[in-house]
Parts: structure tokens; C-alpha cells; sequence
């Protein structure tokens, strides 16, 4: 499948400058990344999410993840799911499934645009197809789709850990350590032979 006919059409009617990139088959984002040779954080994925105010195209570059609490915030919703596959395909139905553009306004869905996007020069996505982007200028994607825009992606890996302090070190000296080992040693012999012998006399009964 070739891009998309409805956002062909939509993109020469608003006369913008854009280009078409086509690549191998891709599935995933960041496989698309490397075909087209850009970064993850330029290239944009868009997620159709479900709300308890509908669905929604939650829009976030390619090497975010979506942290959940943040896009509800932003939404002004008490749920956020990913949407299932049966859900993408009623939505955009000619498209190919997982390879949604990111214009939700002409499919009458409301669009979220992850901060970092917006920040961006420029913007790469799916066209409609595994084989085929579009790149523009992220200011004319905006002002063409009106999105909300909100910080609601976290790195793929997660949050970085917060390391502990460690306490300061209380321990001996080497020396001293050894001391109170040859100690302990010598006055634990006797009570570990009883010891042994106890375990031994249970085990007979």
C-alpha cells in the first residue's frame, strides 16, 4: 500500500512543503529509523490510545515510551490503554494496521503531540504503509493537525535509578579485624564441637 490517498490529498490542499522516503519493510519505529537513517527522537510514532472520553492518537518520538500517569493528566481522563489491533483497523481502515500517520483530525480523533516534538525541526513518520514515510517541517504539522501538546513520553528504558548514598565505613582495621577473629576463633572451638555433637545425637533418634 502507497501512502495514504486521504492524507495525500490533505497535505496537497494545505500546500506545505514535505517529502516521501521510502524504505524496506518495517515494522516497528525504530527499525523504520534506521532504514531512513534518522534519530529516534526525530522520528515520530503515533499510538492510538482508548479513554474513557474515546480514543485518542497519542503522537511521541520513536525511542519514547509512553508513561501512562503524565498522559492521563494531560487528557484529563481516569483511564489510558493501548488500543487493540481490531481497534487501529475500524479506526483507520485504509491504512495499514500499526502504520498510522499522525493527522487523527481526518479520522475525526482528537491528536496529543509529545513536547519534544514540538521542539523539533523536523518530523518523520509512517505514511500509511510498512514501506513508505513523510518528512516536514514539525511547526506545519502543527498548525495543520492543532494538537495538544503535553510531556508524556519517558526513555524507553525507563526512569534512571537514584543510586543510595552508602553509609560511611565503620569497619576495623585489617589488623584489628584479624585480632578479633583469632579471638572469636579461640573461644568458639569448644561450644562448636558441642554443637556438632548435639546434631549428631538428634540425627540418631
Amino acid at each position: 500500500m502507497a501512502i495514504s490517498e486521504r492524507l495525500q490529498a490533505f497535505l496537497q490542499a494545505a500546500k506545505v512543503p514535505y517529502t516521501v522516503g521510502k524504505h524496506p519493510v518495517a515494522y516497528t519505529a525504530q527499525e523504520i529509523a534506521a532504514a531512513q537513517h534518522v534519530s529516534g527522537r526525530q522520528l515520530a510514532k503515533s499510538v492510538l490510545v482508548k479513554t474513557d472520553r474515546g480514543p485518542v492518537l497519542a503522537v511521541l518520538p520513536a525511542a519514547s515510551l509512553i508513561h501512562f500517569k503524565r498522559l492521563k493528566t494531560a487528557l484529563k481522563t481516569k483511564r489510558v490503554s493501548i488500543a487493540k489491533e481490531a481497534d487501529v483497523k475500524a479506526h483507520f481502515p485504509d491504512v495499514e494496521a500499526g502504520a498510522m500517520a499522525p493527522f487523527g483530525n481526518l479520522y475525526q480523533i482528537p491528536v496529543v503531540i509529545d513536547r519534544m516534538l514540538e521542539r523539533s525541526d523536523t518530523m518523520v513518520f509512517n505514511a500509511g504503509s510498512h514501506t513508505e514515510t513523510i518528512s516536514m517541517r514539525a511547526r506545519d504539522f502543527i498548525a495543520l493537525v492543532k494538537p495538544a501538546v503535553a510531556e508524556f513520553g519517558q526513555p524507553a528504558g525507563g526512569p534512571p535509578r537514584k543510586q543510595k548514598k552508602r553509609a560511611p565505613s565503620s569497619r576495623r582495621p585489617a589488623k584489628a579485624r584479624r585480632t578479633a577473629a583469632t579471638r572469636s576463633r579461640a573461644t568458639s572451638r569448644p561450644r562448636t564441637r558441642s554443637a556438632a555433637t548435639g546434631r549428631q545425637r538428634r540425627q540418631q533418634h
